[in-house]
């Protein structure tokens, strides 16, 4: 009978952090939806064009960029790839510069409002999001050209297939996320109680304990936090909104959590996924990750120390 219980409870626990998402994301996707149908994304690029030159990259190279922040990484992935035959290649360090300010900051309509939704502010984690994307770019610019490493042309791994056209097909595409995100959040709630119960979220925190006070983050995020680094900041959110909602996070715990996600989050996927371009991993993973632990920690020291817990907005 515990187990039936427990089994219940699990259900509607990721049934109800799935639905809060889905209020956050539904909206958002529409939106999203209606830019690309109307073909406004490449005037959203167009402020963008001016700052691809201080990062070393072609001034088209902010339609690329502009089509992952709107959207996601996939369609700006989509978009490099149908660019290539009409210019001359990238290089590494150029593909990884570019991919990097990708990883850093893409999808931002949805992801900020699902920060928002954990009580956090929309457009303070956009603007951390742009500027810190602007700033590494920079930085990984200038090493690159100091030093000339990974000069060589980049090499295209996988080109994938272009999404069919039409309204029903990609309904039917977003319904199959939707429920996709409701089995990956019921999997995490189920991951989450089983580390729990086991001591190993204990375990956990005490390893990672230390790189998390530098930073910022108390005990009660780290598990979040490191899932959130693992999967992704939508997964991340789900479970940060429903600890939010028990009371169990301070807003200062949401808020070095969350902006760490927005910085380095799906570690594995997304650093795989921007491999296939010919980006390499040191950029596109390990100088993403360091920057964002550093760029965490030196913000956190100016957030206030106030431990009121943090309230997940309804609307």
């Amino acid at each position: 009978m515990n187990l039936i219980k427990a089994s219940k409870t699990l259900l509607k626990d990721a049934a109800a952090a799935s639905l809060d998402l889905y209020k956050v994301m539904i909206p958002v996707i529409i939106i999203v939806k209606l830019l690309q149908e109307l073909d406004l994304i490449q005037y959203l690029a167009v402020p963008l064009k001016p700052f691809m030159s201080l990062a070393g990259l072609p001034a088209e190279m902010g339609l690329v960029w502009a089509t992952s922040i709107i959207v996601n990484l996939y369609s700006g992935l989509i978009v490099y790839i149908s660019m290539v035959p009409t210019m001359d290649p990238l290089s590494v360090a150029q593909i990884t510069t570019l991919t990097t300010m990708m990883l850093i900051a893409h999808s931002l309509p949805v992801e900020c409002k699902v920060a928002q939704k954990c009580g956090i502010s929309m457009t303070g984690q956009f603007i951390i999001r742009m500027i810190s994307a602007f700033i590494l770019g920079i930085i990984m610019n200038l090493v690159f050209s100091k030093t000339g490493i990974y000069s060589e042309p980049s090499k295209i791994l996988w080109e994938p297939q272009l999404p069919e056209p039409g309204l029903i097909p990609w309904a039917l595409n977003e319904a199959n996320n939707l429920l996709y995100l409701f089995f990956i959040i019921l999997a995490l709630f189920a991951l989450m109680r089983l580390l729990t119960y086991y001591g190993i979220t204990e375990k956990l925190n005490a390893l990672l304990k230390p790189i998390l006070q530098a930073i910022g983050i108390g005990k009660g995020a780290a598990t979040l936090t490191v899932l959130g680094l693992s999967l992704g900041i939508t997964y991340g959110g789900g479970l940060i909104i429903h600890e939010v909602k028990s009371g169990s996070l301070s807003k200062r715990d949401v808020f070095a959590s969350l902006t760490l996600m927005g910085l380095a989050h799906a570690l594995i996927e997304d650093t795989l996924l921007m491999m296939l371009l010919g980006a390499h991993i040191s950029g596109i993973l390990w100088t993403r990750l360091i920057f964002a632990i550093i760029f965490v920690a030196i913000m956190m020291r100016f957030y206030s120390t106030e431990p009121a817990k943090a309230v997940a907005t309804m609307d």
